[in-house]
């Protein structure tokens, strides 16, 4: 490093490192959400986390409502997490063999998720959807995937059409690169509407292998299921003989033991009915603990055409990696309902606050959702009648959230940089630290209010 840059880094480290970065990452990222490319400004280059905070590479401390983007459920850094990984690691970094650990974990998800009888497990979120896609064609025989407006299911080509997550951010409607041949074999319908999901099976069922959704979709904001969306998509595709693929990358073992499904299963069965069982599960994020790990569950009769017992064909040199596994399993033997019920007590805490503090201030908008996950929408249009799909989604007034997002951060909390993501806590986040968010709250709604476009 020059003398020169060594001034700049410390004069203004996070700029002087994004400058860097950018000399030799593509966007000076590895993921482009992280780049503040819609609310502006430099990223936080982050040099550690503890518990609710992490401190950035000016030694600034803030409150993470990020959480890694969902996996950190117990707070970062967790003792217990940590001591596992590093005794992992003692024994072997890698093996590319089979363990008693990746069995040990495959268990814990089937134990959590009955459905999921057997589990591969892969390396992330974006493989998992992947690989339920070529099997759910591979058992099928079928090439049509139904997806929906604002749901993200990872870079996968034939899924990126109207994705969330980053490509909303981005404003793209897709992505270069992915060919006119694998657009043509994914339908994609708006979400939360069940008749045009009826007429879709009604004139392409015969070729429509699966219907992936997002649990509880969070990448376009929150935008929950309304009552009955999952338990019609099960029917029909039931009734059309096509899977149904519940993406649980960000809700698994997030909004509860058992993720999405398993809180609105209960519901259903509470409220008399009969429930409704996806045909594959995918999850990510909290399985892995703040590693990679990923995974696809389902019936022995579905997940067997995997090889090396059927003609479905997965593999991963990392795949069930010892030391990411380690971190999973500890992850999710800890996370016991009483850190569930800390968790949604956090959330409601700072989404109620959130509330609060931008009516106070006179701004339009809904906070919606979906367990503990939660989000804010703006406008008045949002205000009036909520969110319910990618195109409401798309024309809230997003330029609110740059002010606010800013607002947050100068006061030292760290909120996810996308109006389109939704915000996360942990179990890790104490009276103090949800003190600190809850105190930044009316500033921050102020400057939303004053926010011009």
């Amino acid at each position: 490093m020059s003398e020169i840059e060594t001034q700049a880094l410390r004069k203004d480290p996070n700029h002087a490192a994004f400058l860097r970065a950018q000399a030799a990452i593509p966007g000076g990222v590895s993921s482009p959400v992280r780049a503040y490319g819609s609310v502006g400004g430099d990223p936080r280059f982050l040099e550690s986390a503890r518990g609710p905070y992490v401190t950035d590479v000016a030694g600034r401390e803030y409150v993470d409502l990020v959480c890694s983007w969902g996996p950190a459920l117990l707070g970062h850094a967790h003792p217990e997490v940590v001591a596992a990984v590093r005794e992992a690691a003692a024994r072997g970094l890698s093996f590319g063999a089979p363990t008693l650990a990746e069995v040990d974990l495959a268990e814990e998800v089937r134990r959590r998720v009955p459905a999921a009888e057997h589990v591969r497990l892969v390396s992330t979120g974006t493989e998992a959807t992947m690989t339920a896609v070529r099997l759910a064609r591979g058992v099928t025989g079928r090439p049509m995937i139904v997806k929906f407006a604002g749901c993200y299911h990872g870079h996968v080509d034939a899924l990126l059409a109207e994705a969330g997550s980053g490509v909303a951010t981005l404003a793209m409607p897709g992505s270069a690169g992915v060919t006119e041949a694998a657009a043509a074999e994914t339908l994609v319908l708006p979400y939360n509407d069940l008749a045009a999901v009826e007429a879709a099976f009604a004139q392409h069922g015969s070729r429509i292998a699966a219907v992936i959704t997002e649990a509880s979709p969070a990448n376009m904001g929150v935008v929950p299921p309304h009552e009955g969306f999952n338990e019609g998509l099960r029917r029909i595709t039931s009734r059309h003989g096509a899977l149904f693929v519940m993406d649980e990358v960000l809700t698994g073992f997030r909004v509860g033991p058992s993720g999405w499904w398993g809180l609105e299963d209960a519901a259903v069965r509470e409220a008399g009915g009969a429930g409704y069982t996806p045909d594959l599960f995918t999850f990510g994020k909290v399985i892995g603990g703040g590693m990679p790990v990923a995974a696809l569950g389902g019936p022995v009769s579905i997940m067997d055409h995997l090889a090396p017992l059927g003609p479905v064909y997965q593999a991963g040199t990392l795949s069930g990696n010892p030391v990411a596994v380690a971190a999973g399993l500890t992850t999710l033997r800890l996370a016991d309902h009483a850190v569930y019920a800390h968790v949604n007590r956090a959330a409601a805490t700072i989404a109620d606050a959130a509330g609060e503090a931008l009516s106070a201030a006179g701004v339009e908008h809904v906070v919606q959702r979906a367990g503990s996950l939660f989000s804010v929408f703006f406008g008045p249009l949002a205000a009036v009648s909520g969110v319910r799909d990618y195109r409401q989604a798309q024309a809230q007034e997003s330029f609110r959230y740059t002010a606010f997002f800013h607002a947050m951060l100068d006061a030292g909390v760290a909120l996810p940089p996308s109006v389109f993501e939704a915000w996360f806590v942990s179990a890790a986040h104490d009276d103090a630290a949800v003190n600190r968010v809850l105190e930044a709250l009316p500033a921050a709604a102020r400057a939303a209010a004053v926010a011009e476009a």
